[in-house]
């Protein structure tokens, strides 16, 4: 008679995002995307919740419970957190009839990370129960998850707008020729908001709050329609709740000196290129992925600031993750691509 418990052998891609994190299981596709979020109790250490409930506890929690990303800027800032979230989401992969055996995972990681930082992801990978970890750069991951295609001796440009990175590359021959990593993406842009309310209006909010302003009026250049909300926080001058109309106006001169410098970032990438990659890029245009580049009117401020075309690929939230899917699926014929390359005994398994 067979064990109610059945144990499967099985390969993960995950994009570990400093806003999000994805895990793409072989064979089914992406079935965990939740945020990059913990909440502990600082008495007794015990970890309250991960991912989507411990969204909803942001500002809203007692001083004994603490609500923290470990993820900064795409770096692990909290390694024993990052780790344990990792574990709790390869065991909700399970559910209670099946257990997993992770053989293999592909990580996608911003490509400007020094060695140390780029062992402490494949540690937290290992930690959290998988046999052996490689990493990809999310620009790589990103273009393969947008199925550009990457092994061809033409430009393939990406620009990935995260949460904590925004990852411009040019990619050709299946590698990247050149790439600058920026900390200024989304949640930049929330700080922005939520500094400019304080300012402006004298008027504390949230970090959900900026996020919402942002998804819901915010916008890169001037729309034809007026938009507003109306934002609720605390008076900083009298401590009591207090009710402010904020316009698009509003918001896009808070984020207008961020915005600038994504811009300036993907110029500088062109500026470096082979002259017969920037006349590619020219005729393919570039391709824009991750939570930033949903804002509104960001294609178009780069394609008018920039003299081309940029495309949103589809499904730009995934994107990475699709791409890490990919390469696990595919080890082998991706072995280069990889930053620790298989052993050809890896390959046999």
């Amino acid at each position: 008679m067979r064990s109610p418990l059945a144990i499967f052998s099985k390969n993960v891609g995950i994009d570990l995002g400093t806003a999000n994190s994805l895990v793409y299981l072989a064979g089914r596709g992406i079935v965990i995307n939740e945020p990059s979020i913990a909440a502990i109790n600082a008495k007794t250490n015990q970890v309250l919740a991960i991912g989507e409930e411990a969204k909803k506890m942001i500002g809203r929690t007692p001083q004994h419970i603490n609500v923290v990303r470990p993820l900064v800027n795409g770096v692990i800032s909290d390694f024993e957190m990052a780790q344990e979230m990792l574990r709790h989401f390869l065991r909700k992969l399970g559910g209670t009839k099946i257990f997993y055996n992770f053989q293999k995972a592909v990580i996608g990681v911003p490509s400007n990370l020094t060695e140390v930082e780029r062992k402490s992801v494949e540690d937290a990978i290992v930690g959290a129960g998988v046999s052996k970890a490689y990493i990809i750069e999310e620009p790589i991951a990103a273009a393969m998850g947008a199925r550009l295609p990457i092994e061809e001796p033409a430009a393939n440009m990406i620009i990935d707008i995260g949460g904590g990175t925004t990852e411009v590359a040019i990619i050709s021959m299946g590698g990247t020729v050149t790439s600058k990593s920026l900390k200024i993406a989304g949640d930049k842009l929330n700080d922005d908001i939520l500094r400019f309310i304080r300012d402006e209006f004298k008027l504390a909010i949230g970090e959900p709050t900026a996020e919402e302003l942002k998804i819901h009026i915010g916008s890169a250049l001037p729309t034809n329609e007026k938009m507003e909300m109306a934002v609720r926080g605390r008076d900083l001058a009298t401590g009591l709740p207090r009710e402010a109309l904020v316009r698009d106006t509003h918001i896009r001169a808070a984020i207008v000196k961020s915005l600038k410098s994504i811009v300036e970032a993907v110029k500088e990438v062109i500026e470096i290129s082979p002259p017969e990659l920037a006349g590619d890029i020219l005729k393919r245009g570039m391709h824009m992925c991750g939570g930033g580049s949903l804002l509104k009117g960001m294609d178009a401020l780069l394609a008018r600031e920039l003299g081309v075309a940029a495309n949103l690929v589809d499904d730009p939230l995934t994107c990475v993750a699709r791409g890490t899917g990919i390469a696990v699926e595919n080890l082998p014929k991706y072995q280069l691509i990889l930053d620790n390359p298989l052993r050809p005994r890896d390959i046999k398994i």
